[in-house]
């Protein structure tokens, strides 16, 4: 059961003598002790990244966590959750979703961490938001609409719902299978998230195939 998670481990940031069997609960990760439903398709494991756009920590885990999920197997789906702690991260929140319900979410995700953490824009109001959502194929007026749209509205809020179950007090965080919760303070380091998420994912395929 353990051979997959043990190859998973290799190369991680922790102490060599580190076994898959001594992956820690309360060092390397927590587990929730209420599992929060998937919500992925039957059989899929799920893989929660949360993060908040203004947040120098989640802007560095993207190129370690984006190589990672390129390396994920088909039965493993991504799910996207922007952080709503009020303010600006709300509004960052509203930008995901609108982004999402206009369909260019996944070309717009890196640029408008570069466009904050790189370039110095603060992309908190909502005319510059929709002025940066035009240079992906939609008017400005399109990016307003979208922006205050009930339904965007409704993600936003079941997001803050879904941050609440998962207890995630700040970002970045990775969850798998809603109930194994990684924070850079439990895996040491922000490049050693991926590491760990990835050997929970072979834990969960292990489970599932017993």
């Amino acid at each position: 059961m353990f051979k997959t998670l043990m190859t998973a481990l290799a190369g991680l940031g922790l102490s060599a003598a580190v076994s898959a069997q001594e992956l820690v609960e309360g060092q390397h990760y927590t587990l929730l002790a209420s599992p929060v439903s998937t919500q992925v398709e039957e059989g899929q494991i799920e893989v929660t990244e949360a993060f908040w756009f203004g947040c120098p920590h989640c802007y560095r885990l993207q190129a370690p966590v984006s190589e990672w999920f390129e390396t994920l197997e088909d039965d493993v789906s991504v799910v996207y959750l922007p952080a709503t702690m009020g303010g600006d991260w709300n509004t960052h929140a509203t930008a995901f979703y609108a982004a999402e319900s206009l369909g260019i979410r996944d070309e717009l995700h890196a640029d408008f961490f570069s466009a904050i953490h790189e370039d110095g824009r603060s992309l908190t109001d909502a005319d510059e938001i929709a002025e940066f959502f035009s240079n992906y194929g939609v008017s400005t007026e399109e990016a307003k609409q979208a922006l205050g749209a009930f339904s965007v509205r409704s993600d936003v809020n079941k997001a803050h719902s879904r941050m609440r179950e998962m207890r995630l007090m700040g970002v970045p965080a990775l969850v798998v299978d809603g109930r194994y919760v990684i924070t850079p303070s439990t895996a040491g380091s922000l490049d050693n998230m991926p590491q760990i998420a990835d050997a929970l994912v072979e834990r969960v395929r292990a489970e599932r195939a017993e």
